[in-house]
Parts: C-alpha cells; structure tokens; sequence
C-alpha cells in the first residue's frame, strides 16, 4: 500500500511509456496577496498507457485544478507537463486539444445547445483533421454516429438532427463522452462527469465510460467526490491533498480497498470531508 513517503517519481518511469507524466508541477493563485493560494504543489504523477485513474480528495485538494494544467487552462508556476511524450507545458490549450478529450461536470459544458446532434458529433470528428472547402455531413459519418449513439441505449441514434439543447443532462452529457472519445485521444479527462446526474443515469454513464474506455483502451484520468465510484471504477486510484498526491493505489490492492479504507486514509491525512463526499 503506497502513501505520499513511496509514491514512485515520474522520473524512475520511462517517459516513452507514458501517457502522462507531471514532473513537480505547481501552481499559486494571487502570489504574493492575502488571498494567496499553493493550489498545487510540486506535483509528480506518472500515468502509464491503458490505465484508468481515479482521483479524490477534499474541497481545494487541487483536483481540477491538476486537470485545468493537463488541458491548458493556464499554464504551471513550475515544473513540466508531458503527454504522449511531448512537452506541451507551454502549449496553449488548442494546440494541445489534439491530444485530449474532455467531460466536464456541467452537462452543457462540452455541447453546443443551439446545433444539432449530429453537428455536434461532426465538430468533435473534424476537430485537429485537414479541413478542405466543404463542410457536410456523408452517409458514413451518421452511420458512424448512430453507431456510437446506440451504445447508450437512450433513443438519441434516431434523433441525429435533434437540437441538442432540448435534450436531457443525461443525454448531453452521454453525447458529451461520445464527442470526446471519437478520436481515440491519447488521455481522457473526466470532471466529475456524473455529479449532475441523478443516481440512476450516473450510473448508466459510468457503466458506458467503462465499456468505452476498455474498449479503447484509453489512458484516462477521473475525478470524483464519490468514494465508492473511485473504488468501483479504473485500476488505480490516487488521493490528493493541499496540491499533492498523498495516497496511490493500484491493482489487486485497489480491488480490495473499501470505503472505510478510504475514510481511514482521509482522517490520516488530516482532510476535511464535504458533505457530498460523506453522503456518496
């Protein structure tokens, strides 16, 4: 069982192996003032091709804000970010887009409520691909489309010319995953992507998230406030407190952690539970 004093540095890792590696990256919000914040600290993560990550922590953890320096959201106080095996710490966060996929909590986040369905679908498609002339949808797209969509099994592969805006969070937040995993990126970013859901579709979307990860084998990095998601789901599971990694678990290891394990772990380290973490 691993904790923050033999958490292995990115730097025993090859970096050829990975998908992602953190290499002391930090972050301090208003330095300098009263409302100075170390929302990251020094922070190392090494995560491996194919492996499905879960991340937990208290509120201020630095949780999103880790997954807003992954995708470029602003740029890191310190230290280095490598996807794929290239630097993209500097990078803006359309350039480096091409490598990710993204989910955030809020279902009308990642969709645009004004277009239809399969519009949304083909701007996700298309996004980092040569782009000629003429724009328009052909017949393998929407049979690649009604594909995608019947996995869900809510009804959306027969409403491709549905406006978006008028469907459920659920169904957006389902057609939101699809969008961000058509391309196959080389990381999927997940925001707390149920936490809007009510109980009974979050779990379809995580039963869903779990096939298409699987099988596509993608390196993907979720967030969650609930425990027994971040237990359930992934093959390894790390905790996070004050910007740092404290807690890192893997394998048969992880399979076998239970909430009370987890709670343990949180009272150690001196976290502050939310309310929502102690109702999951």
């Amino acid at each position: 069982m691993s904790d923050i004093n033999d958490i292995v540095s990115s730097a025993e890792v090859s970096r050829d192996a990975a998908a992602l590696v953190l290499d002391g990256v930090t972050k301090v919000f208003n330095p300098g003032t009263i409302n100075e914040k170390i929302a990251l600290s020094d922070l190392s993560l090494t995560i491996r091709d194919g492996e499905f990550v879960t991340v937990i922590g208290g509120n201020g953890a630095g949780k999103s804000t880790m997954l807003n320096a992954i995708a470029g959201v602003f740029k890191p106080d310190g230290g280095k970010i490598i996807i794929g095996g290239v630097d993209v710490t500097k990078r803006s966060e359309y350039k480096r887009a091409k490598y990710l996929g993204r989910v955030f909590q809020d279902p009308l986040l990642g969709t645009a409520s004004n277009m239809m369905i399969e519009e949304n679908l083909a701007i996700a498609y298309r996004r980092g691909k040569p782009r000629g002339l003429k724009w328009g949808l052909t017949k393998k797209d929407r049979e690649l489309f009604r594909e995608q969509l019947a996995y869900f099994d809510l009804g959306l592969e027969n409403r491709l010319s549905a406006k978006v805006g008028l469907l459920s969070g659920g169904q957006r937040q389902a057609i939101t995953l699809i969008m961000a995993t058509l391309n196959k990126p080389k990381l999927l970013l997940l925001d707390e992507h149920t936490a809007a859901l009510d109980p009974k579709t979050a779990k379809k979307v995580l039963s869903l998230t779990d096939k298409i990860v699987e099988e596509n084998n993608l390196t993907t990095l979720m967030i969650t406030h609930n425990m027994s998601d971040a237990i359930k789901h992934g093959n390894r599971l790390i905790m996070m407190n004050e910007g740092r990694i404290v807690y890192d678990v893997k394998g048969e290891e992880k399979k076998n952690l239970t909430v009370k394990d987890l709670l343990e772990k949180f009272e150690n380290s001196s976290i502050e539970l939310s309310d929502k973490m102690l109702l999951s």
